[in-house]
């Protein structure tokens, strides 16, 4: 139940993913560190569109964007 022994491999083939067998040992911070890019960058991401976003017809309901939304937090004060 283990796909059999491991077999010699030759040496001199790279592999971008890191070829036969591959176990780095800080596979755990190597993810933790690009998880945290990858949830940085969508928190700017996120915050550049919410600030950018503008309703010129305001909607019907509430939807989920009205709460972060600078053009309806304005709004809300101003009443």
């Amino acid at each position: 139940m283990g796909g059999g022994d491991r077999y010699p491999y030759p040496k001199q083939v790279w592999s971008p993913a890191g070829g036969w067998w591959v176990r780095p040992s800080n596979w755990k911070s190597n993810t933790f560190v690009v998880s945290a890019g990858i949830a940085g960058m969508a928190y700017l991401l996120f915050q550049l569109s919410s600030s950018k976003e503008h309703r010129y017809i305001a909607p019907a309901k509430d939807i989920p964007s009205m709460k972060w939304a600078k053009q309806f937090q304005t709004e809300q004060k101003d009443s």
